[in-house]
């Protein structure tokens, strides 16, 4: 087992719902089979699109911003699409990211668009003219019979060869590797930049980079662009280079020196009863804004 291992994302957010007083834990997706596409052309004549979990920031639904609690409010419950040739403000605040060692005040961490807009500029690939936005639900059936094959249609329309996913939250994660697999049986091959690799690898992708920082970061650690860029050029060498399927890469970049900071995500251990019971009621709290706010015949 290696020295410093990753965080058991599926155990540890089982224990976390257990001990808030929620029974049946979730199961995430898992296949035995994956879809492998390999890029039919060199990179550089590609056609390479965007997928996010990333919210747009609206105004009205409340705190959104740096060091946000959970919004429910932000949400959001069908696919969208923005134009790649502009900058979008996007946010994580409606998800179960790391909140206690992570700032989310540097999209670029979660959202690597004017990054890949610079590296199109310079030849490294042609940059699809949508990127697209896909929502996280725990519903893996409404996510793959409802939610993928409209963007798998929206990235056909656009002549897409390629795609970067990039999750933030656990079930964000489980998301985008189904993303993953429906584009690449429609002969779209893929990588996705993450940072919970259990999730992923459970699901079954056929590349995935890994990136052992907190989540909300699976693109590079904030205000660092050194960072950013090697993240984004390890996944597009992936993207190249992959033989076959469930091929991982995890990123020689560390977090910090000390790996203290896995000790504190979803641990019931390191909370006082009353936390525990604050949080529940927070979540309860959320859970009754999303339904609210949910379109009719959406899972619940």
């Amino acid at each position: 087992m290696p020295a410093d291992p990753p965080i058991p994302y599926m155990e540890r957010t089982r224990a976390w719902y257990l001990a808030l007083g929620y029974g049946n834990p979730y199961r995430y997706a898992r296949f035995d089979d994956v879809p492998f596409q390999p890029l039919r052309k060199p990179l550089r004549d590609c056609v390479v699109t965007l997928l996010t979990t990333a919210a747009p920031f609206q105004p009205d639904k409340g705190p959104q911003g740096p060091g946000a609690p959970y919004n429910a409010a932000a949400k959001f419950f069908a696919p969208y699409t923005g134009d790649t040739a502009r900058d979008h403000d996007l946010r994580i605040a409606h998800v179960a990211i790391d909140r206690k060692h992570t700032s989310m005040e540097d999209g670029n961490s979660w959202f690597p668009l004017p990054l890949m807009r610079r590296l199109a500029a310079q030849g490294r690939f042609r940059l699809a003219p949508r990127f697209h936005g896909v929502p996280t639900n725990r519903s893996q059936r409404h996510t793959i019979e409802v939610d993928l094959p409209v963007v798998v249609q929206r990235c056909r329309d656009d002549g897409v060869d390629a795609a970067v996913l990039v999750p933030n939250c656990p079930v964000c994660h489980q998301t985008l590797a189904l993303a993953a697999r429906a584009l690449e049986a429609a002969g779209i091959a893929t990588v996705v930049m993450g940072c919970a690799r259990d999730i992923v690898e459970h699901a079954g992708v056929p590349r995935l980079l890994f990136s052992d920082f907190p989540l909300g970061n699976a693109a590079g650690k904030p205000h660092d662009r050194a960072s950013q860029e090697a993240t984004l050029a390890m996944a597009l060498d992936l993207l190249e280079s992959a033989a076959g399927p469930r091929t991982t890469v995890q990123s020689p970049q560390r977090w910090a020196d000390a790996p203290d900071w896995k000790l504190d995500y979803c641990n019931p251990e390191r909370l006082t009863p009353g936390e525990l019971a604050r949080l529940r009621a927070e979540f309860d709290a959320g859970k009754e804004t999303a339904r609210a706010l949910r379109p009719p015949g959406s899972p619940s």
